[in-house]
């Protein structure tokens, strides 16, 4: 049974609203990300600074949380998620804050930006605290998460959604390690692309549902410009590459090898993969595909980010 979509009667507290209105359940695989990074830094001898690894992990939070609400706010103007039929919420088809008149498109927007401005506050200090090449990391992740959706870029729309969604995510592993390193470094970069690419499957088998009311809309993403039996390929493709790189990682010592721990979230990864193959011209039948792309994408970080640490 699908979850009740928000309305305003249902969310009389303002906090509660704009809580929500982030999507908090899809800031996991931030948090996550964080914890990837605070662990390569670890496994290469850093002494871990916890005050400043807390405000990164928040910092990095925000950051998402920003990219999220604007997200919405765009798919408003844009009108894709006022005319998605067939969604699969609380998933796909934005938050339905907007189009339910929870909040405001002029809210949706000043929450973003507000967002985003308390993020580069933090950015700021991190910086000072730890060098000025966190600063090439942060303002590279909030102009692809502006321009994920943003005029004019709408790197989405062109689709460079997933490349997108794979470097920002691999980002955040960066960033972490940079702030407790003080420097770059490969090993968060190693470490960071099968998360980034199980993430990005996240990102991409969403869209199956959205795919209609996408294509209505302009948004000329890979499942949009391909037919559904061949868009499905995608998604097979990102998850072997994720798995198969983290192996490579480890059997090159670029990874210790109890990473391969990690290679457990292959199993939810195949069972959407074959639910996709399945529905992936019935998009309502995609929950399940879907919940076990999240489960597949947290699952891999966690793992991964143990292995790391100890």
């Amino acid at each position: 049974m699908q979850p009740a979509e928000p309305t305003l009667a249902a969310l009389p507290n303002p906090v509660q609203r704009y809580f929500l209105a982030t999507r908090p359940a899809f800031l996991s695989v931030t948090l996550f990300g964080s914890l990837i990074g605070l662990g390569t830094a670890q496994a290469s001898g850093v002494q871990i600074a916890w005050p400043t690894a807390f405000v990164t992990m928040v910092f990095a939070l925000l950051a998402h949380a920003g990219v999220n609400v604007l997200n919405d706010y765009y798919d408003a103007l844009n009108g894709t998620d006022e005319i998605n039929t067939e969604r699969v919420f609380p998933y796909t088809g934005g938050s339905r804050f907007i189009q339910n008149g929870v909040l405001t498109l002029e809210q949706t927007a000043r929450f973003g930006v507000t967002l985003f401005a308390a993020v580069m506050i933090a950015g700021a200090w991190l910086t000072a605290a730890s060098g000025s090449g966190l600063l090439v990391i942060g303002v590279a992740g909030l102009v692809i998460g502006w321009g994920y959706s943003a005029s004019p870029l709408k790197l989405n729309s062109r689709g460079a959604g997933e490349l997108c969604v794979m470097v920002g995510f691999a980002l955040i592993v960066m960033g972490t390690d940079y702030v407790q390193r003080h420097a770059f470094a490969l090993a968060p970069v190693f470490a960071s692309v099968s998360y980034a690419l199980l993430v990005t499957n996240i990102l991409y088998i969403n869209q199956f549902p959205d795919r209609k009311a996408d294509a209505a809309a302009d948004k000329r993403h890979w499942v949009v410009r391909l037919a559904p039996e061949q868009a499905r390929w995608g998604y097979v493709m990102l998850a072997v590459v994720a798995n198969a790189w983290l192996i490579g990682a480890v059997f090159t010592g670029a990874l210790p090898k109890l990473a391969l721990i990690a290679l457990v979230a292959a199993i939810p990864s195949a069972q959407a993969a074959v639910d996709l193959f399945r529905y992936a011209a019935q998009p309502r039948a995609l929950t399940a595909a879907i919940r076990c792309t999240i489960a597949a994408a947290l699952l891999h970080s966690l793992l991964l980010s143990v292995a790391l640490f100890f």
